[in-house]
Order: C-alpha cells, then sequence, then structure tokens
C-alpha cells in the first residue's frame, strides 16, 4: 500500500529526509518548499512552492494529494503553527505542537521550564525583556555571558562574551535586538549533540554529531547555520564519558515526561545541543527538530525503514529496535559562497567533479537547464561514510574539493587533528 509523505521544507536537512523516504519503495514524496530544492524536485511526486509558514496553503496541498503524513523540517513552520494545523485536518505529523516547540522557539520558556521541573543541566541564567534592565545586569556581571535572543535566530543569533565581545559590545548587541533576551553563564568545554527520534513518550537516540557553527577553519569567525559535522563509528566521541552521555539522555527523557505532565505532549525530532564540563554535560540548547547539518550524517548512517519510524512516531509505538544506524563514521562538509556568511555572493555557477563516494545533498541552491547557481545561504553538503573518520573525511574532502566557482568550505571539519585538540580541551578542564 503506498503510503504519501509531505516533507515541509527546501533545505539540505529537507533533501536528506526526502531521499531517506525514498529509500521505501511504497513512499511517494511530495514537499512544499519556499525555493525549488533541485534534489527534493526529483523525488516528489509533487511539489509547491510557497512560503513553509503559509500552514493553510501547506494543509490545502496536503489534502489534495490525500497525504497522510507530514514530516517537517525547519523551525519557522513550526513555530507558525503548521503541526497544529494539519493535525486538525487529519494529516498526522512528525514534528511538536506550536507549544510543544516552545522548547526551541522560546529560549525564556525553555530554561524556566527546566528550572521548574528540576531538570539536571540548566547553567544559571536571567530572563530580561527590557534592553536598560539587561545592559544593566553586564554592567555588574563578572565574567563572561552567553547573550541568547528569546526568539528565533537561525542558529546565528547567539553571540558569546569572550568570543565575540567584550562587555561593551555585548550592551551594544542587547540594544541592537530589542532587550529580549536570555542571559547565561558562558559555558566552557566541548559541544555535542544527541538527537532523538520521540514519540510522545519514547526517546530512541540517535549517534552523537559534533557540529562546526563557526564561519572559517580554526573555529573562528562568525557563527552560521553550520559549516559541517562528524560522528564516529561507535556512535559516542572520545571525549564524552558514558556517564556523560547517560546524562545527557535522561535530561532528554526528563524534558518530554515533564512536557508530558504538563499537558505539552512532544512528538518529533528533539534535539539537545550539550556542552560538556568539567561538572558533565550542561544544555546549551534544544532545538525541535533535525539539526542541520547533523541531519545530513544521521540519515545516511540511517538503515532502517525512515517511513516505518514515521508510521510508529505517529501512533506512539516507536522502539530501539525500530531505530538502527550503521556502525560507521560520516563527515559532512558544507560548500558556501564566497562571502558567507555575513555578505554572500549569489547567482555563480557551480560544477560538480569527480564526487566519488560522497552522499550530495542540495540546499540554498538553483537550478536551471541542468546548470546550479549559488544562492545567499550553504549551497550543497557532501557526506563520506566509511569505517574510520580518517577515511569519511577523505571521502567528503575529495567531493567538496572537486566543486569549481565562486565558493569556499572548511577543509578541518572531521580531521583527527580537530577531533585531537577536542581530546586535549576535555582533558585539561576535567
Amino acid at each position: 500500500m503506498v503510503m504519501k509523505v509531505l516533507v515541509v521544507g527546501g533545505g539540505g536537512r529537507e533533501h536528506a529526509i526526502a531521499k531517506t523516504l525514498s529509500k521505501n519503495d511504497n513512499c511517494e514524496i511530495y514537499a512544499v518548499m519556499a525555493k525549488r530544492n533541485p534534489g527534493i524536485a526529483r523525488l516528489a511526486k509533487e511539489y509547491l512552492i510557497a512560503k513553509e509558514t503559509e500552514v493553510e496553503t501547506v494543509a490545502g496541498f496536503a489534502e489534495n494529494f490525500g497525504i497522510e503524513y507530514a514530516v517537517i523540517g525547519p523551525e519557522a513552520p513550526l513555530e507558525a503553527g503548521i503541526v497544529d494545523y494539519l493535525e486538525n485536518h487529519g494529516i498526522a505529523c512528525v514534528g511538536p505542537s506550536r507549544a510543544a516547540a516552545r522548547l526551541e522557539t522560546d529560549k525564556a520558556f525553555c530554561r524556566e521550564m527546566m528550572e521548574k521541573y528540576g531538570v539536571s543541566g540548566c547553567p544559571k541564567y536571567r530572563v530580561f525583556h527590557e534592553a536598560e534592565e539587561a545592559c544593566k545586569y553586564i554592567e555588574d556581571f563578572k565574567g563572561d555571558l552567553a547573550i541568547k535572543p528569546i526568539g528565533l535566530t537561525g542558529g546565528k543569533g547567539v553571540k558569546i562574551m569572550g568570543e565575540h565581545f567584550g562587555k561593551e559590545g555585548a550592551i551594544e548587541y542587547i540594544k541592537e535586538i530589542g532587550g529580549e533576551v536570555v542571559l547565561e553563564e558562558r559555558l566552557i568545554g566541548e559541544e555535542f549533540t544527541l538527537m532523538a527520534f520521540v514519540d510522545g513518550t519514547h526517546v530512541v537516540p540517535m549517534p552523537l554529531v559534533q557540529d562546526h557553527k563557526r564561519a572559517f577553519e580554526g573555529d573562528v569567525g562568525p557563527n552560521t547555520g553550520g559549516m559541517g559535522s562528524y560522528s564516529m563509528p561507535d556512535h559516542m566521541f572520545p571525549f564524552v564519558t558514558k556517564a556523560d552521555y547517560d546524562k545527557a539522555l535522561a535530561i532528554m527523557e526528563d524534558v518530554v515526561a515533564f512536557m508530558s505532565s504538563s499537558g505539552t505532549v512532544y512528538r518529533g525530532m528533539l534535539y539537545g545541543q550539550f556542552m560538556n564540563t568539567a561538572e558533565g554535560p550542561k544544555v546549551i540548547e534544544f532545538n525541535a527538530r533535525f539539526g542541520d547539518p547533523e541531519a545530513m550524517n544521521l540519515l545516511t548512517l540511517l538503515s532502517s525503514d525512515f517511513c516505518n519510524i514515521v508510521e510508529k512516531i505517529v501512533k506512539g509505538t516507536l522502539s530501539p529496535s525500530d531505530v538502527v544506524f550503521e556502525k560507521k563514521s560520516t563527515v559532512c562538509k558544507y560548500i558556501v559562497p564566497k562571502g558567507y556568511p555575513d555578505s554572500p555572493i549569489p547567482g555563480d555557477i557551480i560544477e560538480l567533479g569527480d564526487i566519488g563516494d560522497a552522499h550530495v545533498y542540495y540546499a540554498n541552491v538553483t537550478e536551471e537547464n541542468n546548470v546550479l547557481y549559488t544562492q545567499t545561504s550553504r549551497t550543497l553538503a557532501f557526506v563520506g561514510m566509511a569505517d574510520t573518520l580518517e577515511e569519511a573525511e577523505k571521502i567528503a574532502e575529495k567531493a567538496a574539493s572537486s566543486v569549481k566557482g565562486s565558493v569556499r568550505y572548511r577543509r578541518d571539519i572531521g580531521t583527527n587533528e580537530v577531533l585531537q585538540k577536542r581530546i586535549d580541551h576535555m582533558k585539561e578542564i576535567r
């Protein structure tokens, strides 16, 4: 029997979702995206070019084609209440309701919920709604802080004192964004991401991944949506102990349980971004969907039937046996237009060379007469998958370096040198 699935979103993450669903011959893919993604368009039986936040338009398209399930990619339509609207029209969703998505879309809500229920891993924080009070707090504070706009920022709005600017720059930034901020203690350690499939009750974890937010090699420059990511063959990291992992997973399980007990059922993908500190993992943030680029690593590794996982999430019957990942390493490298992220140059022709064994995922790129053109955000992602990190990095590197055009990428992602720095840093702080 044919299973009709709608993929909402048009980026690299959504291409990975569509590509993974398409491995099931009985899955018929439909898509709604703001811009035509060439990779998704080739996989979809039908697609609509429309803003993903126009929930009535999305629902009308889904109803017209008798779609049964929807997988929501980006965060903006979740905040717009797309899941609530679709489910009210009989279309089951893999993605949280607007209320549940507040874990990501409202940073103040997330911290206050963690504090209310005593969830571990919550940093010291203060919520402010006026710039004057927030600036006064910074002036009097001894040390550095993380400055987090309360709402969505596309992964680029968080600024760290001591990295991005000093006290004066922090005060200017708060005035610039209007004072609606969460100010948190600056966490020192190594970041890691733990994502999980959640069916409302059961939390089934995925392999650990580490993203690289900074624009340039050596982890310098402005924050981006993510320049690439890597995972290890054992699905762990050498700088994350079993106790660290267990604590991180317990935090995510507690969050799902406490939200459910308060009447807000969480269903979909839950992304936990953690800082592994001297005291163990602390929560940097939660996202209410797959990470991008991390989705490319994980969905490339997924050997289970993704369509079956979608059905089990919707029914509330997901179990660990439904979710199997290959015991391999992955490295994802994003190609971006020159000038990204501050002043990207769009409209340049790019050509793919010999990408070898790499998996390619289309992101913010257009195609006309079989010619690809850059846009203003991340262009293409290449994922290498192999038995070792070194082999996976070589596959991704070969593919990324083969692209001709006005683009760049981070060559250091997934290298043993970067991994060793992480290991050494954790040894220092512990």
